[in-house]
């Protein structure tokens, strides 16, 4: 069955710590009504640091639509190689072996999508399927495992690239002061991450089975309103208790495969904020300590959109990798109110598999 090798992540050499953080908020936004209640919401979110693709003081300035979309267009060129090289040999396959690319991104706008300059400069076949996603937000990372997933069913033997470049610093809007808008420019972080889903061999997650699920009538709880200034996000007070919901549907996928939630070896999840971790810990009735990936990509990086699952399961590589046959969810949260999730059970390769 597919599996989902090593990812490769890398965030941008500018860092804002959240002192500072609260410090530029108090004189941004001086005034504002609602930075009190901000400025408490960002303290608890437990992010100790994150990455800018530009420094603060640039970051803080507004430049225009169009210039932004052009250093997202700029970086997200001078960026995504490094990591998709690194992804590439961390799965043992070269660009010649990818068949499709899957490229998730919230924070820009480019067409065509970066996978035709991708598969122009890097070496990918001309056949290469192409496949952007641009509208799911921080739930993209899950849909684009789930995604490679299906082409390798679809497509047996076939190998998927996935990256995920999210400049979520290109986005903040200095006239924007709801409490939504505030938070999360104390939360959102810069990203590049990559990973590869192959169709035979590998050391990573097998992929066993994936699902989707839509909260009804809960789309514009999470959404950007595109305007001549660019993409303003909007975050409704009401998105911090989806999991509550979400709990269930999760248990339910387990359950119908045959596993109990409460007993993975691992989860992979989206770490939107610290109430995410919380709940799911609380309706999974999971240890806290399980979700410590997640917890450590919110502390370091902050909220880095698609990319979070990518980096949380980069950890889980990076720690002690689990036995062969260990269980585990990945699980990511946006839009919609959208979840996407993957069962899936560690294998390692086997002689004559890597190739």
């Amino acid at each position: 069955m597919p599996r989902l090798c090593k990812p490769s992540v890398s965030v941008p050499e500018y860092t804002i710590t959240m002192e500072e953080t609260l410090e530029f908020a108090e004189r941004v936004h001086a005034g504002k009504p609602q930075l009190p209640l901000a400025l408490r919401l960002i303290q608890n979110t437990g992010v100790k640091k994150r990455h800018l693709v530009q420094p603060i003081e640039q970051t803080l300035s507004h430049p225009g639509f169009e210039e932004r979309n052009r250093v997202y267009e700029v970086e997200s060129k001078n960026r995504c190689p490094q990591v998709i090289e690194e992804a590439l040999a961390n799965a043992e396959v070269t660009a010649r072996d990818i068949d499709a690319i899957i490229y998730v991104s919230c924070t820009g706008f480019l067409m065509p999508s970066l996978t035709a300059w991708l598969i122009n400069v890097m070496g990918f076949r001309s056949d290469t399927r192409q496949i952007p996603i641009a509208q799911l937000g921080c739930a993209a990372g899950g849909a684009a495992i789930n995604r490679a997933h299906d082409f390798c069913l679809a497509y047996p033997g076939s190998n998927v690239l996935i990256v995920s470049c999210e400049l979520c610093s290109l986005c903040y809007q200095p006239e924007d002061d709801g409490v939504g808008s505030l938070l999360s420019d104390g939360l959102f972080g810069d990203a590049v991450a990559a990973a590869v889903v192959r169709g035979h061999g590998g050391t990573g997650v097998a992929l066993e089975r994936n699902a989707s699920y839509l909260i009804p009538n809960t789309e514009d709880w999470i959404s950007y309103a595109v305007r001549s200034t660019g993409f303003h996000f909007q975050l409704d007070r009401r998105v911090p208790g989806t999991m509550e919901p979400l709990a269930p549907v999760m248990r339910d996928l387990a359950t119908d495969h045959g596993w109990d939630v409460r007993n993975l070896d691992f989860y992979i999840v989206h770490a939107g904020g610290p109430r995410i971790l919380d709940d799911l810990s609380k309706f999974l009735d999971v240890d806290r300590k399980m979700f410590r990936h997640s917890w450590a990509t919110l502390t370091e990086y902050g909220n880095i959109a698609s990319a979070v699952v990518l980096d949380a399961l980069r950890r889980l590589f990076d720690e002690e990798p689990p036995m062969a046959g260990a269980t585990g969810v990945v699980a990511g949260f946006g839009p919609g109110i959208t979840a996407e999730m993957a069962l899936g059970t560690w294998a390692v390769d086997a002689p004559g598999e890597a190739g």
